[in-house]
């Protein structure tokens, strides 16, 4: 599916190439956009465009890059780490270091979603692989949501675009990221769930 590869590359230039990008200086709620939409978007997009036929070379690191285990570390991993207040602040005050937590989000993506569209013998624990994705996500987006203070100093603008102030801001993007990520992760889980399920027509 061209037209897939075509729409994730288009929509990862979007968000890491165009002058939208510089939003999230603003506003931590658009950072958070720009961060979900190259990880649950894009990056399923691109998988999904990629011709079945592409192998990488089966070395013994590509083996241990492409593991499951490896795969879910890397997802997750991307998303804890920047959003660490020190590293999120340096993302914020240097166009190299920013540019660099864009791409490593769609990387971090595309090893994540693989095990889940590559189907074959993984398939049956994509809704486990799934299930856990979603526990350090709720975590981060609960802590911003209710811990009460402002975590990013360099979102504590006096006057935040749309009447928001840094609080609000703040936890208006854990809100979203709690209700992006359930949905993004929990619905195929449950559409993977449903299909293992189905009754298969016996051959003959």
């Amino acid at each position: 599916m061209r037209w897939a590869l075509a729409a994730g590359l288009l929509v990862a230039l979007i968000v890491i190439a165009s002058p939208v990008s510089a939003l999230d200086h603003q506003l931590l709620t658009f950072h958070m956009v720009q961060h979900l939409v190259l990880m649950t978007i894009a990056a399923p997009l691109i998988l999904a465009g990629i011709p079945a036929t592409a192998k990488l070379q089966r070395s013994r690191a590509a083996r241990l890059l492409l593991h499951p285990v490896s795969c879910w570390l890397a997802g997750t991993g991307v998303v804890l780490a920047w959003h660490v207040p020190a590293a999120h602040q340096l993302t914020m005050s240097s166009p190299s270091w920013h540019f660099l937590q864009q791409v490593s989000f769609l990387a971090g993506g595309l090893l994540f979603w693989r095990p889940v569209m590559a189907g074959g013998p993984m398939e049956p624990l994509v809704p486990i692989y799934l299930l856990l994705a979603t526990f350090p996500c709720d975590a981060l987006s609960a802590f911003l949501a209710f811990c009460g203070r402002v975590v990013y100093g360099c979102h504590h603008a006096p006057a935040a675009p749309f009447g928001l102030t840094p609080l609000q801001d703040q936890q208006c993007a854990g809100a979203l990221m709690w209700f992006w990520v359930t949905i993004a992760y929990l619905v195929p889980a449950v559409a993977v769930t449903l299909r293992l399920l189905s009754p298969r027509p016996e051959r003959e």
